[in-house]
């Protein structure tokens, strides 16, 4: 394990204090990552990244906005893992609709396997009422792309530990249609206007939510975010996808049936998002797409 690098901040390694740790990328501080949030129950406690900024230093992350307090920068949020909520907020129940449950969970900081200026692997506790569910094994690495853009490459590892069969629901899969969140989720700040969003052949928040697509952009006057599955697997998921009501890009793990989390065998998600200064256009998303998962020499 490396030794926590010189811009570690926050209390001990403790349970229950307060931690986090910046990454930097080519010698910019460009996210923050709260590692022991203090948090309510009701929002699900779990690490984040906010304030994530391009190297312009433009934030393109929103902590606990008032429309939803428990959206938290960029996290690992799904709300139904064997009936617990590890998302926040209430809970889709088939028939009731929203309600009000006992039933969050938290994630909790176990260690750094290792740790470095530009990212870290975690190993990561998925607990409700004391029990660990899930052991999470998360790398999160920032890299340079060109003067005026980086990634964010962000991998999950999810290995079901609690010694009885599991699986990750939505709302969706819980009767709410459409409503199949949960997963990566990146929660940008409300802006004077709604935000863009498109990807290589669709235009629009209603063609593009819930669609399957190598890759997907989010754009404003101030920022461009491209966000690509870099496995397989990743990019059989959907996205989901909100701009008019608030914006939000998630990689949807259950969007319309649940995902088994087989006893011991893990279930791996990468995804690679490329954060720009400016309104890149559909062609200029593209070649950073590429980028991002190393095809450009396939296109």
């Amino acid at each position: 394990m490396s030794a926590p690098h010189p811009h570690t901040a926050g209390a001990p390694d403790v349970p229950g204090t307060a931690g986090a740790v910046e990454l930097r990328c080519g010698g910019r501080a460009v996210a923050r990552y709260e590692y022991r949030p203090q948090l309510a129950r009701r929002e699900s406690p779990r690490p984040y990244l906010h304030p994530v900024r391009t190297l312009g230093g433009t934030a393109v992350t929103e902590l606990r906005p008032a429309d939803h307090v428990h959206h938290l920068g960029v996290s690992m949020a799904v709300p139904d893992v064997g009936g617990a909520n590890f998302w926040g907020g209430r809970t889709f129940v088939r028939d009731r609709g929203p309600v009000e449950l006992d039933n969050h969970g938290h994630q909790s900081h176990l260690g750094w396997p290792e740790l470095r200026e530009d990212g870290f692997t975690e190993e990561i506790a998925w607990q409700r009422d004391g029990r660990r569910l899930l052991t999470e094994r998360r790398t999160v690495t920032a890299r340079a792309l060109e003067a005026d853009r980086w990634a964010l490459d962000f991998t999950t590892e999810l290995t079901n530990v609690c010694g009885e069969e599991l699986s990750v629901g939505s709302p969706a899969t819980n009767g709410r249609p459409g409503a199949g969140y949960g997963g990566f989720f990146w929660r940008p700040p409300v802006g004077p206007r709604p935000p863009e969003v498109f990807t290589e052949d669709a235009e629009g928040e209603e063609a593009v939510h819930g669609s399957r697509a190598p890759w997907l952009a989010m754009a404003t006057d101030a920022w461009t975010l491209v966000f690509a599955g870099a496995t397989e697997d990743t990019r059989r998921d959907r996205w989901f996808v909100r701009a008019a009501e608030y914006p939000g890009v998630g990689s949807a793990l259950a969007w319309d049936r649940r995902l088994p989390l087989p006893a011991g065998r893990p279930v791996v998600r990468r995804v690679v998002t490329g954060v720009a200064d400016g309104r890149l256009e559909r062609a200029a998303a593209a070649e950073v797409a590429a980028r991002l998962t190393g095809k450009e020499a396939a296109r």
